[in-house]
């Protein structure tokens, strides 16, 4: 049974940076797609980034995350730059399968960004 495991996030200033990582475990890393969500208090889960062929991102968030993948190290990451309050959140990294199909999903990690 495949594990995803969420690091890298915590409390950053306006304008900063942070990398996220979602390590895999218990299985390949073969999957279909990749993607990660966000849950801001109050809010539904948003996708901000996937990527499977390519990368696409939501609008809010264009030009400063970035989805990228390491096969070697089994580990999926998002970039995230130019930090705003709106982006504070709990990320979560989802992978895809497609045999069989399922949605796997690691415990999230918590951003915070202060003004």
């Amino acid at each position: 049974q495949v594990q995803l495991v969420e690091s890298g996030g915590g409390l950053v200033q306006a304008g900063g940076s942070l990398r996220l990582s979602c390590a895999a475990s218990g299985g390949s890393f073969s999957f279909f797609g990749f993607a990660w969500y966000r849950q801001a208090p109050g809010k539904q889960r948003e996708l901000v980034a996937g990527l499977t062929r390519d990368s696409r991102y939501t609008e809010a968030v264009q030009g400063r995350f970035t989805i990228s993948r390491d096969d070697a190290k089994k580990t999926l990451y998002l970039q995230i730059d130019s930090l705003k309050p709106e982006d504070t959140a709990v990320y979560y990294c989802n992978a895809i399968s497609s045999d069989p199909p399922y949605n796997y999903w690691g415990q999230g990690t918590q951003v915070t960004v202060s003004s």
